[in-house]
């Protein structure tokens, strides 16, 4: 069978997201937030407008997208950890997994022995499996990392496209 091939660039190419894909994944995280805009210039209330047409909506997402990219990462980290505590149940399954997967491996491959019995790295593998899948199965990730990103993208899309460029922008990129 052949795998399905998504082209990304074709999907990210309108708005060029692809270059900021890809400074995304070469910087640091202390890079990262290194240009994090105060808050009184990501909420300014009087630059928010409704653009008058498509173009104009698609140049402020551009402009915007770049200049807020820190806010946006932080927006989504906040989102992330709201979904995870309003979903209990995969927030304890999550630790549940990170906790027996760095227990088992504590063990450094030798056996687990409690009184009499004795397991294997392979049956607390197993044992882990056995609670964590139905456990995860039942908290209902999927839905969560689909409200996830519906409500990112409303947030962020909405207020790249409602936030209008500082006035010295706006005018650098016409022709004299």
């Amino acid at each position: 069978m052949s795998r399905i091939q998504i082209p990304i660039d074709v999907l990210t190419s309108r708005l060029n997201m692809g270059e900021r894909f890809q400074n995304f994944r070469s910087g640091s995280i202390a890079n990262r937030f290194s240009n994090l805009r105060p808050l009184s210039e990501f909420f300014d209330f009087k630059r928010l407008s409704k653009p008058e047409n498509f173009a104009e909506m698609q140049s402020r997402v551009n402009y915007n997208l770049g200049h807020f990219s820190s806010n946006y990462a932080v927006v989504f980290v906040m989102l992330c950890i709201y979904a995870l505590l309003t979903n209990p149940w995969l927030l304890f399954d999550i630790i549940f997994v990170v906790a027996g997967m760095w227990f088992i491996g504590k063990l450094d491959g030798r056996d687990l022995e409690i009184g009499q019995h004795r397991f294997t790295t392979s049956q607390l593998y197993t044992g882990l499996y056995v609670v964590a899948i139905p456990i995860g199965l039942f908290s209902s990730p999927f839905l969560t990392v689909m409200w996830l990103i519906g409500a990112s993208g409303l947030v962020i899309i909405g207020h790249a496209s409602l936030m209008d460029k500082p006035i010295d922008e706006a005018f650098s990129g016409e022709a004299v």
